[in-house]
């Protein structure tokens, strides 16, 4: 598996007129070796990877060389003896590379500095190539192993997230019920969650991204979940917007236009379509139930290694949905100071267009 996705990547070092690519974004590093080796914070890495036309080469400390040996085939692991710069330089002089790629979207500006002045000294001089969503681009159609994947990712996340439902009461607080999800994500055999369980209510559900709080639940005001979990390195990401007790008038008004719209999205969505037809679907909806101003992120994002991936499924720059994507649908209104409702389902386009990957009993009525 491992060998044909760097193979498919070899196929386009002329296009991108490079001999070398040196990936160091985590997720695409564990997509092309397999190494699960995660990154402390953007200052640290565990390792990264130098691809040639005939060979490939894992770099990392000293730290992580057995779990590497491990992990990794294909890959000739290299133990660095001092830092990375040094012995990148002198690994890329014994490939002879001319001109390097990187990942220009995530190599920090200090990082590029001493590399680029290194590798200028050397002779001849090595060419740094900046490139964009490379292996991104590739890791946008699904193979069926990562779809089965994201499948059982996406059941595991909706069985936790309806159990938690089921026993939500006011007077919890939004970080119990955030701890709650993180500790039945774990004891359903995830590594962890896709992200920190956003649980907001009340006003604070007006929020898009809002950190959980002491704020005690309360009856009749919506409450969001947005909830992911990682298993076998793949996420899943869903949302629902629940009340305790009978909402307002209002709230069930906003609740069933996002449903509507996030409904007329799903049915709509197919292979070719652009990404921002299928965003407008359901953005014409809710501007239509006069909402328009309070929808502000995009209908929605692919998802596979990492919670957000490409295609964004939003109003700005076009491009064509294929069969094999994984994306989410989630549709929301949010009015600051009074309250939110988001609903976010993961989907995998087909031939004939979206298949339900979350569980949601209640599409059955739409």
């Amino acid at each position: 598996m491992y060998e044909n996705r760097v193979d498919n990547l070899r196929g386009i070092f002329p296009d991108l007129g490079i001999d070398t690519f040196w990936i160091i974004q985590p997720e695409n590093r564990r997509y092309l070796s397999g190494f699960k080796a995660q990154d402390g914070q953007l200052t640290e890495s565990s390792g990264s990877l130098l691809i040639t036309l005939h060979e490939a080469l894992l770099i990392t400390d000293s730290r992580y060389t057995t779990q590497a040996e491990q992990e990794v085939k294909g890959f000739e692991v290299v133990t660095q003896k001092g830092g990375l710069v040094e012995e990148l330089s002198s690994t890329l002089k014994r490939l002879g590379t001319k001109r390097l790629g990187f990942e220009g979207g995530y190599l920090i500006w200090e990082l590029f500095e001493e590399v680029k002045e290194k590798l200028s000294r050397q002779s001849p001089p090595i060419d740094l190539v900046p490139l964009k969503g490379v292996v991104e681009e590739i890791r946008e159609i699904k193979e069926p192993d990562e779809i089965e994947i994201l499948r059982r990712s996406a059941e595991l996340m909706s069985d936790v997230l309806g159990r938690v439902i089921a026993e939500l009461e006011p007077g919890q607080s939004e970080r119990e019920v955030a701890w709650k999800i993180e500790t039945l994500i774990r004891e359903q055999g995830a590594e962890e969650a896709s992200f920190p369980p956003i649980v907001a209510s009340g006003p604070n559900s007006a929020l898009p991204h809002a950190i959980p709080t002491e704020r005690a639940l309360g009856e009749g005001e919506p409450i969001i979940l947005d909830v992911g979990a990682k298993l076998d390195g793949y996420c899943s990401d869903m949302t629902r917007t629940v009340f305790l007790g009978e909402p307002s008038d209002n709230f069930k008004e906003i609740y069933m236009t996002v449903r509507e719209a996030q409904v007329s999205a799903f049915k709509s969505v197919k292979p070719g379509m652009k990404t921002t037809e299928a965003d407008s679907i359901a953005r014409d909806h809710i501007e239509k139930a006069g909402y328009g101003a309070y929808f502000g992120h995009s209908l929605g994002h692919g998802i596979g290694l990492a919670p957000h991936e490409i295609p964004a499924v939003s109003p700005l720059r076009p491009k064509s949905l294929q069969e094999g994507m994984v994306f989410t649908i989630e549709p929301g209104i949010y009015l600051p100071g009074k309250g939110g409702v988001r609903l976010e389902e993961m989907v995998l386009l087909g031939r004939e267009g979206a298949e339900l990957l979350t569980t949601n009993k209640d599409f059955s009525s739409f």
